[in-house]
């Protein structure tokens, strides 16, 4: 049975977005691009997300030795107790099934857990999630905070790309109007419940602002201080940074040649 398509449900009849100065102005009007009236698929987005996620994890398994490097021995039988491998202080050890023993199936890390995606599919999931930044319904549904008076998705002249401090950077998200959105990702980041507190992500932070550029020239910089925020070229797009979590309409921002450039995107 075929998916159900749903629509981005864009707020802007002409189909036209500003481009900001980076001092919040509008410098001129642009039209959005075919791409931007790719149908909304949810279930491409999130197969393509959780493939994402899964072909980066990190094998696991235990040692084949693990729970059998002792020196173990049965009493045997008529002596009244199990004839489980014992140490010789009588402790159970070495056999499956006992206290102290060794597990019966461990992790192995022979054990695949890539998942494999169709490149039309694939394809099909970045036009979608790209085609959602556009959508001020599913952009505020998502939960990010900014001005409803700026059209999505937001476009910046390229000068934005040459700034070099993080001071910059944030005076063009405030005269604009998506500073909020960062404001709200500090504050809610959070300490980690859990076991994941030892092992290098004690927190977790919101995703706010995704950043797209044509090329980086030292931009990068400035905006990997900005907690939430992530920058990435045309190239580097995927699902996973357009839809965290497989929820598409993230708040994107992209500077005037990177917008062009993304129309020709198949």
């Amino acid at each position: 049975m075929k998916k159900k398509e749903l629509s981005t449900g864009k707020t802007d009849k002409k189909n036209e977005i500003n481009v900001y100065s980076v001092d919040g102005k509008i410098k001129k009007r642009m039209k959005l691009s075919e791409l931007f009236n790719e149908p909304l698929r949810i279930d491409l987005i999130m197969k393509a997300v959780k493939s994402s996620r899964a072909n980066r994890r990190q094998r696991y398994g235990s040692s084949k030795e693990s729970g059998k490097r002792h020196a173990v021995h049965s009493v045997g039988k008529g002596f009244g107790m199990s004839r489980v491998p014992r140490l010789q202080d009588r402790t159970g050890s070495f056999a499956p099934g006992t206290v102290g023993g060794r597990r019966a199936h461990p992790p192995k890390s022979e054990k695949k857990w890539k998942e494999k995606m169709n490149k039309k599919e694939k394809r099909k999931a970045v036009r979608s999630a790209i085609a959602a930044t556009s959508s001020k319904e599913i952009v505020i549904k998502r939960g990010h905070v900014f001005n409803e008076k700026i059209t999505l998705p937001v476009v910046v002249e390229d000068d934005f790309e040459n700034m070099k401090t993080t001071k910059e950077v944030i005076n063009v998200f405030q005269s604009i109007g998506v500073y909020d959105d960062i404001l709200r990702a500090k504050n809610n980041c959070h300490i980690r419940a859990g076991k994941g507190k030892g092992r290098g992500r004690k927190y977790r932070i919101p995703k706010s602002v995704l950043v797209v550029v044509s090329k980086k020239r030292g931009i990068e910089k400035s905006v990997n201080n900005l907690l939430g925020v992530d920058i990435v070229t045309l190239k580097g797009l995927n699902a996973e940074l357009l839809a965290p979590g497989g929820a598409p309409g993230r708040l994107t921002v992209f500077s005037e040649s990177a917008f062009k450039e993304v129309g020709k995107i198949e």
